[in-house]
Formats: structure tokens, C-alpha cells, sequence
């Protein structure tokens, strides 16, 4: 058997129950490859809403790091894995996941499907991260 591999099992959460399975899965699999685990939220970019206003930066990323505790929560409970780390990034998801998939050995995401008739097998997000992901891509159905 070959020795741990030192790159990581990365796992876009978004909060979604999907994204929650992901993360069970990506633990397993770090386990058995014996590779780190990260879980790894983005937070978007801030937004124009009016012509004054801008998204509170320190908000949105507090409110994504709540996310990301709450499906690390969801996934674990109490036994949450050793050595898992959670980072939350700025930027859009999609793009975000593509460039740290370069640092990957794989990337597990959920399953979202919300759009229309071209997301009615995968959202959006993990259809970009399918086509231009620097490693595999593994995306979980709940």
C-alpha cells in the first residue's frame, strides 16, 4: 500500500443536506486514503444592493462560517474527525472550488439540481467544477 497521501479531500459545503452527505463521504474516503480532510465554504463576493449600499464583507463571511459549523455539526455530531479543517473563501463558489481543486486529490460535492430543465442533474456549480476541476470530482445525491 503506498504511503498517505498529503493531498487533501476537499469538500464544498453550502449548508444544503447534499453538501452535509458530501461531507460524510469526503471523511470516509480521507480516512481510507488516509489524507486530510478540508471543508471548504465560499462566501461570495460583495454586492452592490442600491446605488450606496454594499454587503457587509465581515457579515457575510461570519454568516458562512455559521453555515459551516452547522453541517460540520449536522455530519458529525460529537465525533467530528481528527485533523479536519474548514475554511471559508471569498469568491464565487464555482471558480473558488476550481482553483483549490489544484491542491486536491479529489473534490466531493453535493448535489443540487434547483434550476430548470439544464440543472435538473446538477446545479450549477458542481456542472463547472465537473467540466474544469484540476482533480476528480465526486457529486453525492442525498
Amino acid at each position: 500500500m503506498s504511503a498517505p497521501s498529503d493531498q487533501r479531500i476537499l469538500v464544498g459545503v453550502d449548508g444544503s443536506e447534499s453538501s452535509v452527505e458530501a461531507l460524510r463521504l469526503g471523511a470516509r474516503l480521507a480516512r481510507g486514503l488516509g489524507a486530510p480532510l478540508e471543508a471548504l465554504a465560499c462566501a461570495g463576493d460583495a454586492t452592490v444592493l442600491d446605488a450606496e449600499m454594499l454587503v457587509d464583507d465581515e457579515a457575510l463571511v461570519a454568516g458562512h462560517e455559521q453555515i459551516l459549523a452547522r453541517a460540520v455539526a449536522a455530519a458529525f455530531g460529537d465525533d467530528v474527525p481528527e485533523g479536519l479543517t474548514t475554511t471559508v473563501t471569498r469568491g464565487r463558489p464555482a471558480g473558488r472550488l476550481i482553483t483549490e481543486s489544484e491542491h486536491a486529490q479529489l473534490l466531493v460535492l453535493g448535489r443540487h439540481g434547483r434550476s430548470g430543465v439544464l440543472g435538473a442533474r446538477l446545479g450549477s456549480v458542481s456542472n463547472a467544477c465537473v467540466a474544469y476541476a484540476h482533480c476528480p470530482v465526486l457529486v453525492v445525491r442525498r
